[in-house]
């Protein structure tokens, strides 16, 4: 080949490494960053203590298949520990970017029929789960 051809070669290449890179999530990492905060919530919403209730958000809208949140001490001491809120995928997901404790969500159930989420207290330290595909991400929280 002659010198020219092997340059333009190269620079394809190049192109196409930046492409990947950039502009496709083969590199990035499989992890769902997850954010919150506390409102004061209407009678009919309150699942804190006080009558507040914890919004949670994520960077992207994402179709989740898994939501739960369990107590952090009791999680740390036995993996299988029981959930206080279980959500898992029953049909086609919307994409959600915010959500609120206890409230449920298009495309979700609760995954033992019939159960809903656990009221929070102060002061306890609980670990939010979620799943969304292949991605996955936990969030420690606590309310005020």
């Amino acid at each position: 080949m002659a010198k020219n051809n092997w340059k333009l070669v190269l620079v394809a290449v190049v192109l196409a490494a930046a492409y990947v890179v950039f502009f496709t999530g083969w590199f990035r990492p499989h992890t769902v960053t997850i954010f919150h905060t506390c409102r004061n919530g209407r009678p009919r919403f309150a699942q804190g203590a006080g009558g507040s209730m914890v919004i949670f958000g994520l960077t992207r809208p994402l179709k989740l298949t898994e939501i739960k949140v369990v107590v952090l001490a009791n999680y740390q001491a036995d993996r299988k520990c029981l959930p206080l809120w279980h959500l898992v995928a029953s049909s086609n997901a919307v994409p959600e970017k915010t959500f609120v404790y206890g409230q449920p969500l298009r495309g979700l159930k609760p995954e033992v029929p019939g159960t809903h989420a656990q009221p929070l207290t102060n002061g306890v330290t609980y670990r939010l789960f979620v799943t969304a595909g292949d991605l996955r991400g936990e969030h420690d929280f606590k309310l005020k």
